[in-house]
């Protein structure tokens, strides 16, 4: 590389943000941090502007970024310090920033994810939502601006990496591809007798197998609903049709998908479970740079396993294919009802059980419209929060 990017990071204390930044600090040369971002873990960015002195830190939360401000000026640190929605979309459309790394989980993502593309950034994706709620627009503002999109998510860096040079989604199914084959784990659930589902507790919900995630994102993937969301994902970033993508749970998690060809050839990429490596990969295309994570044995794995998702045992699956197919709003409402739905659920006032009850009761209750503007998305997004309270809470 000839010359320093310059990075904006959405999410900074979260997983995703913590191992960039390890990714960064190996490569120092090659990597200048801008702006760092988080919600309400002050002390976490802290530390963070310690390390790498970037020019802004964001906090939603207004007490978190009035003790940070306290601190970055006890420490003598040249760093402004930011508060609010407004200033999370200010700093991912910085005119000195090429780099975006967007990882705030969930639907708080979209904005500062679209001021981006607006801007024409290098987005690293790992905001899966941004393209759940707003697919078509969020595309057709990467696609305005000659913006760069690459996935972060493992699987869609990997389908990534094994479609063709130069794939562009246009290109389906001329491009000789015929199938996405997107794989999942199964979660810490994957051989748990069905009537002990109910009595899942939300610190075993949030201990996965093999991957090191937030509690949202653990929980998503103990009921597959990170799953479906990664197949709606795959919709837009390769413009795929659902019957096209198909999960398979692999257990060892190491091959992290495969894209199927129409000649019987089937390209996967494997890895140790380590989110650095599509990190890196993201950073540095199309160059490849030491992202930390040790090679892979494939000695040591010595088998590798693949069955048929159970849509009896994760109904969450079922239902993201139901929106996907749907269209429209669907998936934003799809997104939303499950956001509130775990919160509940680690808030221990639901049920393990009921997340996908409550998803499914809301996608009934409200009727899937066309897309024309992100104010439809909002609209969409706000009302089925409303409906998933209800539920939850009935007057």
């Amino acid at each position: 590389m000839n010359c320093t990017r310059h990075l904006t990071i959405l999410g900074s204390t979260g997983s995703i943000g913590v191992s960039t930044l390890d990714v960064v600090a190996r490569h120092a040369d090659r990597y200048r941090v801008v702006a760092l971002t988080g919600q309400r873990q002050d002390e976490v960015l802290f530390e963070q502007c310690l390390r790498f002195k970037p020019r802004y830190a964001v906090l939603l939360d207004e007490a978190a970024a009035a003790r940070l401000t306290v601190r970055v000026a006890e420490a003598g640190l040249e760093v402004q310090v930011l508060q609010g929605a407004a200033a999370l979309d200010f700093v991912a459309a910085l005119p000195e920033v090429d780099t975006v790394m967007a990882a705030i989980v969930g639907a708080a993502g979209l904005n500062p994810t679209l001021a981006a593309a607006r801007a024409g950034k290098k987005i690293l994706l790992a905001n899966k939502e941004t393209l759940v709620m707003a697919g078509r627009i969020f595309m057709e503002a990467v696609q305005k601006s000659g913006a760069t999109l690459l996935p972060i998510d493992s699987e869609h860096n990997a389908i990534f990496q094994a479609l063709p040079a130069g794939y562009k989604g246009a290109d389906w199914p001329t491009s000789g591809v015929s199938q996405i084959l997107l794989t999942a784990s199964g979660g810490p659930f994957r051989n748990t007798p069905l009537a002990e589902l109910k009595h899942v507790t939300p610190e075993q919900a949030c201990a996965h197998p093999n991957w090191a995630m937030g509690k949202k994102i653990s929980v998503d993937s103990a009921t597959m609903m990170n799953k479906g969301l990664e197949v709606i994902e795959a919709h837009w970033l390769f413009n795929a049709p659902a019957a096209a993508i198909e999960v398979v749970v692999h257990p060892q998690s190491v091959i992290h998908s495969l894209v199927q060809y129409v000649d019987g050839s089937v390209l996967a990429q494997l890895g140790n479970p380590d989110m650095r490596t599509p990190i890196a990969h993201g950073l540095a295309y199309p160059e490849r740079i030491d992202s930390g994570v040790a090679p892979l044995d494939l000695l040591k794995v010595a088998t590798l396993n693949f069955e048929a998702p159970d849509f009896i045992r994760f109904p969450c699956l079922a239902l993201a294919y139901q929106a996907l197919r749907v269209g429209g709003t669907a998936p934003a409402i799809l997104n939303a009802a499950n956001e509130v739905a775990v919160a509940a659920f680690l808030a221990r006032k639901i049920s393990f059980l009921e997340i996908a009850r409550l998803i499914a009761e809301v996608l009934a209750k409200l009727p899937s419209c066309t897309v024309h503007t992100l104010e439809d998305v909002l609209q969409a997004d706000a009302a089925a929060r409303v409906a998933a309270q209800a539920v939850i809470s009935p007057v």
